[in-house]
C-alpha cells in the first residue's frame, strides 16, 4: 500500500498548513467506516478532511467530494458533534513514522471550562480505527470499530475503555536513524537483500517505496554508500521536498508516491501539486466501486439465484419438448388402429397393419396390452397422444415465459453493475420487492420510502436534451411517461441496458443520434465490448406488452447504429 507512514507524512505537512487554528462547524459520517470534518480555517475558508477506517482503502485527506449522509446520524457522528462542533485543532502529530495520526482538539465543556480531546486515526488495513479520546483521564468516548476482549486482550476500543497505542513498532525509525543501527538491524534480524526488505527495516515505509530504494541500491557498491544515499532521500522529506506523481499504463493506475519512483519510468507519469487530491485520485473510483459492491452483494445473489433457477427450468422443458416429439407417431397408431380395429381381439399382444401415411405403404407392428380391448388399446394410444400435445404446448409457453423472465434478470444485473450511487441500489431493491423477488415484509413496509433517484439527465455536444434511465423503473418512466412520441429511443441490440431518450423538436444532428447511442452502449451489458449495435426509433414505436415486467418494451420501424461505448460527458449549459 502506497500510503504507508512516509506519504502520510506528507499530508500532515498539508494538513498542518491549513488546520491549526482552525474550528469545526461540521461533523458528517456519510459511511459506517468514514467520517467528514468541515474545518473553518483562520483564513475563512471551508475545508473538508476524510477520515476513512475502511479495511480496504483506509485514508485521511482533503476532499472536494460530496456525498449523501444518512438521515440518522450514526453513534459515533453524534459523539463527534457532542464534543468536536466548534473546537479549535491545536496539534495534529505522527507517531513517528507509524500511521498513526493523532489530532488535538480544544473545547469549552458544559461547565465552561476547557477541555481537550484526542482523535486517533490509525490507517491500518483491516485493523484502521478512529478513536475519539478525553486528554486528561485519557478515556474512550467512542470508536468508529469497537473491539471487544475477546477480540484482543491487549487493546480494548470501547467507550468509557482506557486508551491504548497500539504496540511499538521495533524498525527505525527512517526519519532519525544513524548507519551503526542499520547495519545492525539488518544483521540480527537476518534481512536479506530483496525487492521487500526496506519496509522490513523500517517503519513506515512501504513495499512501493521499498522497491524504489532497492532500484537504486544497484547503483552502489556498499552499504556504507548507500546509506549517505538513504540519508538524503529522508532530509528530502524532512525538508518538504516531495514529488506527487500516480504511474499508469493502459488507463489503469499502477502505484503512486511522494517521492519520484525511478522504477516505474516505462510507466506514465502524471503530477499532482498536493497529496490529498493525489490520493483522491487514486482511491476514488476503487473505494466507490468496492463500497456499491458490498451494498448490492446480496441482491446480485438474488438475481443470480432466480436466473441459475430459469436456466434449471428451461433444461427441464427443453427435455420434455424431445419427450414430445414423439407425440405424432402415438397419433398414428391410435388412427391406424382404429381402421383396422375389426381384424383386432382382446389378448392379443401385437398388432401388424398397414401405415397408409409411408409413403410406400409399409407395414408395421404396434404393440398391445393384451389385458386391454381394442378400443381401450386404441384409446391408450389417444390419450398418450393428447397428454404430450398439452405437455408440448405447456413447455413451449413456459420457455417462452423463461426467456422473458432470464432477460428482465439479466437487464437488473446489468442495472445493478452500471449503478454509480446508493439511491439507484436502493430502487433496484425496491423493483425486486415489487415484482416480489425479495419478500416484502413488514419491516420494509414501516420503513420510510426513500426518495425516488431520477435519470440522467445531460446536453449533448450539440446541446441537445438526452435522457438515461439507470433501472427499469426510470426506464419505464423515461419510455412510457416521461418522453414524447417524437422523441428519439435508443437502446442496445439484443443486449439487456438503459433506455436512453433524445428530446425531438425538429431535425437532429447525426453527431447527437451517434452520441445517445455510444451512451446507450456504455450502460449496457456489452460496456467493455466494441462495435455495439444500438437500435433506435422513435417512442410511438415503443410500446409494452400487458403483464410485462419492468422495463421490457417491444419496438419496430428501427435503424440501427454500430459504435463504441462511451462514458457521457457532463455539461453545463450552453457548453
Amino acid at each position: 500500500m502506497a500510503l504507508d507512514g512516509i506519504y502520510i507524512h506528507s499530508i500532515l505537512n498539508e494538513l498542518k498548513s491549513k488546520l491549526l487554528g482552525g474550528k469545526v462547524s461540521k461533523v458528517n459520517q456519510p459511511e459506517k467506516d468514514e467520517i467528514n470534518l468541515t474545518i473553518r480555517t483562520t483564513e475563512n475558508s471551508n475545508l473538508k478532511l476524510l477520515i476513512s477506517a475502511n479495511p480496504t482503502y483506509p485514508k485521511l485527506h482533503f476532499t472536494d467530494l460530496m456525498k449523501t449522509n444518512p438521515i440518522k446520524a450514526p453513534m459515533f457522528c453524534m459523539v463527534l458533534r457532542k464534543h468536536l462542533l466548534n473546537s479549535r485543532i491545536l496539534k495534529i502529530d505522527q507517531v513517528e513514522s507509524d500511521r498513526i495520526v493523532i489530532m488535538d482538539f480544544e473545547t469549552t465543556d458544559e461547565l465552561g471550562f476547557n477541555s481537550i480531546y484526542k482523535l486517533y486515526i490509525e490507517i491500518m488495513g483491516r485493523h484502521s480505527n478512529i478513536s475519539l479520546v478525553r486528554e486528561h483521564d485519557n478515556l474512550i468516548m467512542d470508536c468508529i470499530k469497537h473491539i471487544t476482549p475477546e477480540v484482543n486482550r491487549y487493546r480494548t476500543l470501547l467507550p468509557g475503555c482506557k486508551f491504548v497505542l497500539p504496540p511499538k513498532s521495533t524498525k527505525l525509525n527512517p526519519l532519525s536513524f544513524e548507519y551503526e543501527a542499520f547495519t545492525n538491524y539488518i544483521e540480527e534480524n537476518n534481512i536479506v537483500q530483496n525487492q521487500n526488505m526496506f519496509s522490513k527495516i523500517f517503519t513506515g515505509v512501504s513495499s512501493t517505496f521499498s522497491k524504489e530504494l532497492y532500484f537504486n541500491l544497484e547503483k552502489y557498491n556498499s552499504l556504507k554508500d548507500f546509506s549517505l544515499y538513504l540519508n538524503d532521500i529522508f532530509l528530502k522529506i524532512k525538508n518538504k521536498e516531495f514529488y506527487f506523481a500516480s504511474y499508469s499504463t493502459n488507463n489503469f493506475v499502477k502505484d503512486f508516491y511522494c517521492l519520484k519512483l525511478n522504477y516505474l519510468e516505462d510507466f506514465t507519469e502524471k503530477k499532482y501539486e498536493t497529496p490529498s487530491f493525489l490520493v483522491q485520485d487514486f482511491y476514488y473510483e476503487k473505494d466507490k466501486t468496492e463500497r456499491l459492491k458490498n451494498r448490492s452483494s446480496d441482491l446480485q445473489k438474488i438475481v443470480n439465484t432466480n436466473l441459475e433457477r430459469c436456466k434449471k427450468k428451461n433444461e427441464i422443458y427443453e427435455d420434455e419438448l424431445k419427450e414430445c416429439d414423439s407425440k405424432d407417431l402415438y397419433k398414428v397408431y391410435g388412427e391406424l388402429l382404429t381402421s383396422n380395429i375389426y381384424n383386432l381381439k382382446k389378448g392379443d399382444k401385437k398388432a401388424d397393419v398397414l401405415n397408409y401415411y409411408s409413403p410406400n405403404n409399409e407395414t408395421i407392428t404396434i404393440k398391445l396390452d393384451k389385458n386391454k380391448t381394442p378400443s381401450e388399446n386404441i384409446q391408450r394410444y389417444f390419450k398418450k397422444y393428447n397428454k404430450l400435445k398439452k405437455t408440448e404446448e405447456n413447455a413451449k409457453i413456459q420457455i417462452k415465459n423463461n426467456i422473458e423472465e432470464i432477460e428482465y434478470l439479466q437487464s437488473v444485473l446489468t442495472n445493478i453493475e452500471n449503478s454509480d450511487t446508493y439511491s439507484e441500489i436502493e430502487d433496484i431493491r425496491q423493483e425486486l420487492m415489487d415484482t416480489e423477488y425479495i419478500r416484502f415484509s413488514k419491516k420494509n413496509k414501516q420503513k420510510k420510502k426513500d426518495k425516488v433517484s431520477k435519470p440522467m439527465h445531460i446536453k449533448s455536444k450539440d446541446g441537445i436534451d438526452i435522457y438515461i434511465g439507470k433501472n427499469n423503473k426510470q426506464n419505464d418512466y423515461l419510455t412510457l411517461k416521461f418522453a414524447d412520441k417524437r422523441d428519439i429511443w435508443f437502446h442496445t441490440k439484443n443486449i439487456p441496458g438503459s433506455h436512453v431518450i433524445v428530446k425531438n423538436f425538429g431535425d437532429i444532428p447525426e453527431s447527437t443520434l451517434y452520441e445517445a447511442a455510444s451512451i446507450a452502449a456504455y450502460y449496457s451489458k456489452a460496456r467493455e465490448s466494441s462495435n455495439v449495435a444500438v437500435d433506435y426509433t422513435e417512442v410511438k414505436n415503443v410500446r409494452k406488452p400487458s403483464g410485462a415486467k419492468p422495463g421490457m418494451v417491444i419496438y419496430y420501424t428501427n435503424k440501427t447504429i454500430y459504435t463504441n461505448p462511451t462514458e457521457p460527458i457532463i455539461r453545463k449549459e450552453g457548453k
